[in-house]
């Protein structure tokens, strides 16, 4: 009976082709110690579709990593686009950096170091985004979408990652703090009047877990 990895294999193989550019940033991340929790391939290209089908033009992503995912957005965005990162860690930044000039993609990214929570604040009164890409610390997930409602517009698509955390979120006496910030987030999305949003549970090579998608439906408060 076929795994989930097969399954996994299976869908990567026929969907997406060999990318040599991508494979380079993933093994440049992994050779500079970096852990693997960068998206997934199948869930990289759902994400550059989504921000297509959404016709984004300026993207926020909020945990750069090594860039695998920024590459992956920048190419959607297209090369009259934009896209602006947050990264809390220096030594991530530069490969990312290396990794997008290798990509062709740095001239339409600027990365933003620091920690999400001090950068976003300087980002508000600027052209609005389009699309936001939440994959960083889930502690600040309310934070990270309360930002992304201010810094978006109505139709600002939003995509907050890891959600199902191996169906823990489900937990409602969980004490795992990385637990709490999904939970806190996919609350905040299903009371918070400025979003309409959904989720979904995924099951790939990084195992169970999920996203939640989500609008901004009213202006941003002030």
């Amino acid at each position: 009976m076929p795994t989930h990895d097969d399954v996994d294999a299976f869908l990567t193989e026929t969907l997406l082709t060999a990318d040599p550019t991508l494979d380079a940033a993933l093994r440049a991340q992994h050779e500079a110690g970096m852990p693997a929790i960068e998206v997934a391939p199948v869930n990289a290209k759902f994400l550059h579709l989504l921000t297509r089908v959404a016709g984004a033009r300026r993207v926020l992503e909020i945990g750069t990593l090594g860039g695998y995912s920024t590459i992956w957005l920048a190419r959607a965005v297209g090369a009259e686009g934009r896209v602006v990162t947050i990264e809390a860690e220096p030594a991530n930044a530069a490969v990312a950096q290396a990794n997008l000039e290798r990509a062709g993609v740095a001239d339409r990214v600027e990365i933003l170091l620091g920690r999400g929570t001090e950068v976003l604040p300087t980002l508000d009164g600027g052209e609005p985004f389009d699309l936001v890409f939440i994959d960083a610390d889930k502690e600040s997930n309310t934070v990270y979408l309360d930002w992304a409602a201010r810094l978006g517009r109505p139709g600002t698509v939003i995509v907050l990652d890891n959600v199902v955390r191996g169906g823990e979120v489900a937990d409602a006496g969980t004490a795992d703090s990385k637990v709490l910030g999904a939970r806190r987030g996919i609350e905040m999305l299903g009371t918070d009047p400025r979003f309409d949003a959904t989720a979904l549970q995924t099951l790939d090579r990084k195992g169970w877990d999920g996203i939640a998608l989500a609008i901004v439906v009213t202006p941003a408060a002030s």
